[in-house]
């Protein structure tokens, strides 16, 4: 088979008109929209679909080159890591520790669940990791980041199995949070409690009424160096790491660095904008995203599709019963909940805009959620992501990882 090469600066092009293509999708179909579906899932997958058809028509395979792809990995997860604040915590208290403690419990069951599934089809046990934690609560740019990680240590088409679980996750973690917290609404008789106005969920600096910092040559350029010295210095700690026989993904020490620069400038009392970062690691994200997605092998993909829903299908099953079991319960059986249970299963399955979605959807229904609006958003825009690494990490060094041959 002939392969048509693209290089980077065409492979941003084309993402950049992927994205368009996603955004006038996304917007005239309801089921899409409703369920919060990424534009950048919505035009990769069907440019991907295009390249498969072209393949299938005996076509060349069209090769992107994904340098400036990885970049932007690096960039998007020092954004995050720059928006976590530790003076935020004490807004959340007892509840978030809670939750976030539920959350640890969860990816550690998320994980062994898919391990478990993997063995159980006769796969390596490396792959019940992307019907886990990596895909499911890591969603698509942690797939991909510890895809690359895991086919260069043998495990093919990892990635792409990672991306196709958090694109369907994405999916059934919007469709299953609404109808949970209804039937725990209505099964306990919830009602909300006082009212509170929230503005939790648009962090410390986007208070209606404010007014925004001008944009200046020196606010542009001192985003840029700050984001630049999460990488640079992130592969230096990388570097570290690995020559001291610690081997972890370049996102993760990006984002270490991200965190200590965040919190360090709180010390020294230097304001950080953090909606510059906010907005800069959305356009990382999405770009990563359509550059990744654009770029599937759809063609391999297929013969595993069977497995895949198989693994969707059990992993929907457990956050369902933990959400109610497990979450509604330590979280007190009140109304604000209920209305997390519903965040969690968006975290659990999908992304932290899938969360927020299915509370909107609860709220609007029944009534505010203060404490839903304000945990919640905490525990899936940072936490989230450093547990899951951890738990990764744990879970790539057990004995089982290493006494089961790579395909």
């Amino acid at each position: 088979m002939t392969e048509f090469q693209i290089n980077g600066v065409d492979t941003l092009i084309i993402s950049i008109f992927v994205l368009y293509l996603g955004r006038f999708i996304t917007r005239r179909v309801r089921f899409l929209e409703k369920y919060n579906i990424p534009q950048a899932v919505t035009g990769g997958l069907i440019v991907s679909l295009l390249i498969l058809a072209i393949v299938l028509a005996g076509g060349p395979k069209v090769v992107f080159s994904l340098e400036l792809r990885d970049l932007l990995l690096l960039v998007f997860f020092s954004t995050i890591g720059l928006s976590a604040k530790f003076s935020r915590l004490k807004a959340g208290g007892r509840p978030l520790l809670i939750l976030l403690a539920c959350a640890v419990v969860f990816l550690v069951l998320q994980n062994a669940t898919g391990v478990l599934i993997a063995l159980g089809l006769g796969a390596h046990p490396g792959y019940g990791l992307f019907s886990g934690s990596v895909s499911f609560a890591g969603g698509h740019g942690t797939a991909i980041a510890w895809g690359n990680e895991a086919e260069a240590a043998g495990l093919t088409d990892a990635g792409l199995i990672g991306i196709a679980f958090a694109t369907f996750g994405l999916v059934a973690g919007g469709i299953v949070g609404g109808p949970l917290a209804e039937r725990l609404i209505k099964k306990h008789r919830l009602r909300p409690g006082e009212m509170h106005e929230d503005h939790s969920m648009m962090g410390e600096e986007a208070v209606p009424g404010e007014a925004l910092t001008p944009v200046t040559m020196d606010h542009i350029m001192t985003t840029i160096l700050i984001l630049t010295i999460c990488v640079s210095l992130g592969e230096a700690v990388n570097s570290f790491f690995t020559e001291s026989g610690i081997k972890l993904p370049g996102f993760l020490t990006a984002m270490m660095v991200g965190i200590g620069i965040t919190n360090l400038a709180d010390v020294v009392d230097y304001e950080v904008q953090q909606r510059d970062f906010d907005r800069v690691g959305e356009v990382c994200l999405q770009l990563f995203l359509s550059m990744s997605l654009m770029s599937m092998d759809l063609n391999a993909l297929s013969q595993s599709m069977g497995a895949v829903l198989l693994a969707l299908f059990i992993q929907v099953i457990v956050i369902t019963l933990f959400a109610s079991l497990i979450v509604f319960r330590v979280m007190g059986r009140t109304y604000d909940a209920a209305v997390i249970s519903a965040g969690f299963t968006g975290l659990g399955l999908g992304a932290t805009p899938v969360a927020i979605a299915n509370m909107n959807a609860v709220t609007s229904k029944y009534g505010p959620s203060f404490l839903a609006f304000l945990i919640v958003p905490l525990v899936g825009a940072f936490f989230i992501d450093l547990a899951n690494a951890m738990i990764i990490k744990f879970f790539i060094n057990l004995p089982i990882m290493q006494s089961v041959p790579l395909p």
